[in-house]
């Protein structure tokens, strides 16, 4: 970039959504047909480096293994060992600083490989990208892309950096992963082709953007790049995870706390041994400091359980070994038992809490209101009117209005390894599914009703719309969309028998209210008879005198399991707390469905949005985690302050996620708990994952943590008594002026012996 443009303007800190585009071509100093010239992109090269994520220097594995032996109780071994050489017992020296190496080599091994979170991130956005250069169009890979660059996207493409949109047809882009939406965002530049937003738009509703690692779904588009590497909204991320302080965890925690109060007591009393014994004359030719030495050194062996990290390690493991069985894998040994001692779980909604599968399951047609059962893509439910079973035959216009969602459909079903999955848009699939439990068949429709012409879906029109031949050689359109661009099209509709009617637009409107307090995203269907000879359809088509055939709402449902680990959690003492990328009326909805607590102070649940976070200083975001059940619309940077704001009070957390977005969470927390369907990112920031991705594994691998908990206070209380028992005898034999019983070498062996059983 010439320097006069990096000198006038701060291209990381724009708020490039806020700013047309001819703007963000000015600045950016590039062309909005032909991109930049070749040979200034060859300058910004030079100038700005290539368009990867740089990884922090991890430690060298010498200096990992040196730190191993930074634990109190191995430094004063390590000392005794010194002390032993010192005076010539080499022997002794030798198997002291034999056993805390051994101790040492396991937890290096146990820690090896666990630093690869910027690496993983790293590849999140290694990708290839098609730009226009001078005019022409190249692919490229995407580490050369520079700042002002042309990309144009297509379906199927990965976003190869932070793009400001200067064009779009039918753009949707998944960026699940950065924003925890759970559906493809529509992208759209408004009627005018050059949409500005305000400055405070959250990231997840900036549709005139386009950010580096998420995926092009359906449609195209093209835009300027605004950013690259390091200052992408997925570099940013990678900063919060470089920014991280690693946190002990409660067992660490209560193990050094042990450790130094345990070291303090030692240390006195083998001065005080030694101090006696120096005391007490020698015979002969023999060293007084030699004598007094050796009984200070076996109080200290004897009272120092160096094989307490070995018994903590081996009951760890077979904590670990036994999760593994109930769908949780963990990463890391001490998170066993952190998992046991939680005191809040901060979970992602989508996938975790939810299907993930977008199910319809309220339908209003021909002025009544019906309940569909089942959840999922499955074909398994039914229709119900006043919670009984209904044959569709019995309604003509609930059928018509089901087979309206499975033919003006550009999706299908599979069934795939003993699961219904949706190959296409998720909200089609819903669609279909309804129909297929009133036994309506897509393939059957789309035989004897084909398609002749369609228009896709389009953000500037909000609807989709399909021309088919009937069965008796007419011609009808179906179409499907916001309730607001269906029903102002609308000039009448079907009574429950077929019959014409006015459109009730007061119930009807009251219906779409009460979907939307349930959480439903709802869609609008209607049909229009077109003449014989029509083979095409236009925009036109549809202004006016369609008839409408009713409104389906859809949800992806909570777990019914998950709703019973939610329950249990609590009445374990444990909170339960819901942050998601998804809009706040849907999070509160799937929260009370799944019997989210409310707190004392506030009979309602109490949610917060991310915008409201990003407003409060640390003592109203401390209130804010204790009174808040859900969190909606968050940044990455946002989830980390919650994170942070409970560990502060003193709560230990266990947060779950699957995208980029919530690694630094996962990281920061007590203990990080991703999906086995999530982000590589996520899965390397994470202590455990979850196979089954279900929030129902959480509360088993708790469960397991607390046994894990109760087996170390087993074991610790086995060990103790005995290294208490040795050092006494020393110290009593010491005093009473006779003969040391048992030598520091015995003792070790002792030990050790007493580790293995």
């Amino acid at each position: 970039m010439p320097a006069t443009a990096a000198n006038d303007v701060d291209v990381a800190e724009q708020s490039w959504h806020y700013l047309e585009r001819s703007k963000v071509a000015t600045t950016l100093e590039t062309n909005l047909e032909t991109g930049l010239e070749p040979t200034e992109v060859a300058n910004r090269q030079q100038q700005f480096g290539s368009n990867e994520l740089t990884v922090k220097a991890g430690k060298p594995a010498w200096l990992k293994f040196i730190l191993q032996f930074n634990q109190p109780l191995l430094i004063i071994l390590l000392s005794a060992g010194l002390i032993k050489a010192l005076i010539g017992e080499w022997l002794n020296a030798s198997v002291i600083w034999g056993v805390t190496t051994t101790n040492a080599i396991i937890s290096f091994v146990q820690e090896a490989g666990a630093e690869k979170k910027i690496d993983a991130l790293a590849k999140a956005v290694t990708t290839e990208a098609s730009v226009i250069r001078g005019g022409k169009k190249l692919r490229v890979p995407s580490k050369e892309l520079v700042v002002g660059d042309l990309v144009t996207l297509t379906s199927g493409d990965k976003v190869p950096a932070d793009l400001r949109l200067v064009k779009v047809r039918d753009l949707q882009i998944d960026e699940s992963g950065l924003t925890g939406e759970s559906v493809a965002v529509e992208k759209e530049l408004g009627q005018s082709g050059d949409l500005v937003l305000p400055e405070e738009t959250p990231l997840a509703e900036r549709d005139n953007m386009a950010y580096a690692g998420s995926f092009v779904t359906f449609g195209q588009g093209s835009g300027i790049v605004i950013a690259i590497a390091n200052k992408t909204e997925t570099g940013k991320i990678s900063q919060l995870l470089d920014r991280h302080i690693d946190l002990t965890t409660p067992l660490t925690r209560k193990f050094n706390e042990f450790s130094q109060n345990w070291l303090l007591f030692v240390l006195g009393m083998a001065t005080l041994t030694f101090a006696v014994r120096l005391g007490r004359p020698v015979p002969a030719g023999v060293s007084a400091f030699k004598e007094a030495v050796e009984p200070a050194v076996a109080l200290i062996v004897g009272a120092i359980p160096e094989g307490l990290p070995a018994v903590i390690t081996v009951t760890l493991a077979v904590g670990v070994s036994r999760m593994a069985t109930r769908n949780a894998i963990v990463r890391k040994l001490p998170a066993v038992e952190t998992l046991g001692g939680a005191t809040v779980v901060c979970s992602d909604k989508t996938g975790t809490l939810t299907e993930n599968q977008m199910t319809v399951q309220d339908i209003y047609s021909g002025g009544k209101s019906y309940s569909v059962t089942g959840t999922g893509y499955s074909p398994e439910g039914e229709i119900q009117l006043n919670q009984l079973p209904i044959s569709v035959s019995q309604s003509p216009t609930l059928q018509e209005c089901l087979q309206a969602g499975l033919i003006c459909n550009d999706s299908h079903l599979e069934f795939k390894n003993d699961n219904w999955i949706v190959i296409g848009d998720p909200t089609e699939g819903a669609l279909i599914a309804a129909g297929k439990k009133a036994e309506l068949s897509q393939q059957v429709l789309e035989k004897s009703m084909p398609r002749l012409d369609s228009i896709p879906f389009e953000s500037q029109f909000q609807y989709m719309a399909t021309l088919h031949k009937t069965p008796t050689g007419g011609k009808v359109l179906y179409a499907k969309g916001s309730v607001e661009s269906i029903l102002s099209r609308c000039d009448s509709s079907l009574d429950t028998q077929g019959n014409p009617a006015e459109v009730d637009r007061e119930q009807t409107h009251f219906s779409v209210e009460e979907m939307a307090k349930q959480g439903l995203r709802v869609l609008a269907l209607a049909k229009k008879v077109v003449p014989e000879d029509q083979n095409s359809v236009d925009h036109a088509d549809l202004e006016s005198g369609l008839i409408f055939l009713g409104l389906q709402g859809m949800i992806d449902p909570p777990r019914a399991e998950a709703i019973a680990a939610v329950q249990a959690c609590q009445t374990a003492g444990i909170q339960v707390k819901m942050i998601t990328g998804d809009h706040i009326a849907t999070a509160k909805a799937i929260a009370r469905r799944m019997g989210f607590r409310k707190t004392k102070h506030h009979r309602d649940l109490v949610a917060y949005t991310g915008a409201q976070l990003a407003e409060m200083d640390k003592n109203q975001l401390a209130e804010a985690v204790q009174a808040g059940s859900v969190f909606a619309r968050v940044a990455p940077e946002q989830k980390l302050r919650l994170v942070e704001a409970l560990q502060l009070q003193g709560e230990i957390v266990a947060m779950t996620g699957d995208g980029v977005n919530d690694a630094p969470a996962l990281k920061q927390a007590d203990i990080g708990i991703a999906m086995g369907s999530g982000t590589e990112v996520s899965k390397e920031a994470a202590d455990m994952i979850l196979t089954d991705d279900n929030f129902a594994s959480i509360e088993c691998a708790i469960e397991e943590g607390r046994s894990v908990y109760k087996n170390l206070l087993k074991a610790i209380s086995f060990i103790l008594p005995v290294n208490g028992g040795e050092s006494m005898t020393i110290l009593l034999s010491t005093l009473l002026g006779r003969e040391l019983p048992i030598l520091s070498l015995q003792i070790l062996w002792l030990n050790m012996l007493n580790s293995i059983k």
